[in-house]
Parts: structure tokens; sequence; C-alpha cells
């Protein structure tokens, strides 16, 4: 993630910030958006804003995680500490506006506050497993225990509240102990509303970073070999060769492929016929969410919590000036 190092911190890149500084309005382009992630441009901010969206996004948008876990039963090989920090770290369906945060010290919860999960699950043996077989799968029942077996436990009247929720962990295949014979889990946990700069478990996001655009021009015609050379040194799809009478000749078809790397500097012939720099006020987001919101819910949460530090600093300043 780039965040404070600037063309200028780099050998070899110039800085396209004096060719266009802030020369354009402030905009968001929408490149790529996907089930969980999302690709889109800031254009014609400062890098101060573009760095504060980013942390927001992973430290200040809340979202609902396992905070309690209840142990009253593990026989299993992983200890109660381990288990319950397992089951923190497993992110839960469930939308976060729906609910409150839970007041400090206390200890039950409330159908505001909290959702309840229950764990119970128990290894047995398989009677019709053929004897000479050595696989756990055929041998034992119930041996792995996978985040599906999490079953929700409405607290008060949350079936009311809730009549078509569906809470349940992101993913179902999530693999929380292995048992044997005998061995048993029997927790509940309280899921409760919070940020990631509190812990990191209630990151909504699973990376959320940014990058200057890429801003690549050529100095003067690549020819032929030079030009076959030149497309090596990118990565693919940032330079395409084209057949203009007969020659072989270089151009720059999609700078914003390009990786910042400075390979087409280690050729004598081409590192002064190529000028590679950033432009100052574009940023590529890349944003992918854990599965708990969708990532433009993030990105629209994000911007809410940015305006309203905006307004509180706003507000302040107005208070200062009245005393």
């Amino acid at each position: 993630v780039h965040t404070t190092d600037f063309p200028g911190n780099y050998p070899g890149y110039e800085d396209a910030w004096d060719q266009r500084r802030f020369e354009e309005a402030f905009r968001v382009d929408v490149i790529r958006e996907e089930e969980d992630t999302l690709e889109f441009d800031m254009v014609g901010i400062d890098a101060a804003i573009a760095n504060a969206f980013r942390r927001i996004l992973l430290a200040e948008v809340p979202t609902m995680a396992v905070e309690k876990v209840f142990v009253y039963n593990n026989t299993s090989i992983v200890q109660d500490e381990i288990l319950a920090h397992r089951l923190g770290l497993i992110p839960i369906r469930a939308d976060p506006r729906l609910f409150e945060y839970r007041n400090q010290g206390d200890q039950e919860g409330t159908e505001i506050d909290t959702l309840q999960f229950q764990l119970k699950i128990k290894c047995k043996r398989n009677p019709q497993a053929s004897k000479e077989s050595s696989d756990p799968d055929e041998l034992y029942f119930n041996h792995k225990v996978y985040s599906k077996h999490m079953t929700w436990v409405p607290l008060g009247n949350q079936t009311d509240l809730f009549p078509d929720a569906d809470f349940r962990p992101v993913h179902d295949d999530i693999l929380i102990a292995l048992l044997r014979p005998g061995q048993e889990i029997d927790v509940l946990m309280h899921c409760v509303k919070g940020i990631g700069k509190d812990h990191a478990k209630f990151s909504p996001v699973a990376t959320a970073s940014y990058r200057l655009l890429p801003d690549i021009t050529l100095l003067q015609p690549i020819e032929d070999e030079a030009a076959e050379t030149l497309q090596k040194c990118f990565s693919p799809g940032v330079i395409e060769i084209q057949n203009i009478n007969g020659k072989k000749v270089a151009r720059v078809a999609n700078a914003r492929l390009d990786t910042f790397s400075r390979e087409v500097f280690r050729h004598e012939g081409l590192k002064n016929l190529v000028r590679l720099a950033r432009v100052r006020n574009h940023y590529i987001f890349s944003v992918e969410s854990t599965g708990i919101l969708p990532p433009d819910v993030l990105v629209s949460e994000a911007i809410k919590i940015l305006m309203g530090k905006c307004q509180r600093f706003l507000n302040e300043l107005d208070s200062v000036s009245m005393e």
C-alpha cells in the first residue's frame, strides 16, 4: 500500500504531480465489482484523504464477531483459549447496522446488542466402517468440526425482530477442530458489535489498499527489437507492439496494469527513452470484503464515517470560535 512513498522517493521515477496538480474535479469511477471485491478510482483528492479512507475501512467500520465464549465441555485437544480465539476470527454474516453496541460491563446481552450461537458436537465411531480402513472420514462421524456446525440461538424476541434473518458464519467450511471418538465440544458464543481498532476480528475487509495511477511516456519512437525488449520490461498488457509501415512500433496500451517495475532502466538503450511517473491525485483503490457486508456497502459506510468525523471537527471549530 502506497501511503507516504511518492515518485520522488524512487530512483528512475519522475513526478507527474506538476503536470496534473488537481486539474481534474473530484470523481469516483467504479472499475470492477464482484461479489466480495471492488476496484474503483478516486480522482482529485489529497493523499491524506485517501489514507484516511483506507484506515477507516480497516479499523472503524463496525461488524459483528464472537466476543465471549462460554465453554460447557471441551474434551478436544484444542485448548479452551485457542478454541475461543479461533471462534472469534470466524466472520459472521450479520448486518451490524441492525444492532447497538453492547454496554461495557454488561455480561448477559440483549436482543438489540447480542447474537448467540451454539456449537455442540460429539465424535463417534462408525459401526459400519471397514476394519481395514484407515480413513478418518470413513471410521468416524463428526470428526471434523466446521463453522457450519455453529447454529444461531435467538435471544429474547429476536425471532420476531428478524423474521427473515439468516445469521450464520460467512463460510461453512472453516475447520475449527479435529475430534476422535468420545471427544466433544459444547460451547455458547456471544457475538457483539465492534470495530477493527479494538480487535482485528471486527475488521470488515480482508484487504483495503490503494496505489497511484502509473504514467508511462515514450519520449521517442521505439521500434523493432528495442520495442520487443521494452514490452518484456513491463507487466503483460502495458506495452503493445503495432505494425506500422512494416516496422514494429511500441506504444503504451494500458499504464494502469504496470506494477512500477524499474526493469527498463537496466537497458542502456532504453532507459533514456522512457519516462515513468505517477499521477499524484489519482488513486486506484482495491477493497476485498470478508463477506460480512458487500464491498460497495463498506465503502458507503466508510464515507459516512469520514463525513461524521469532518462534521465533528467543524462543530469543535465553531464552538472554539464562539468562546
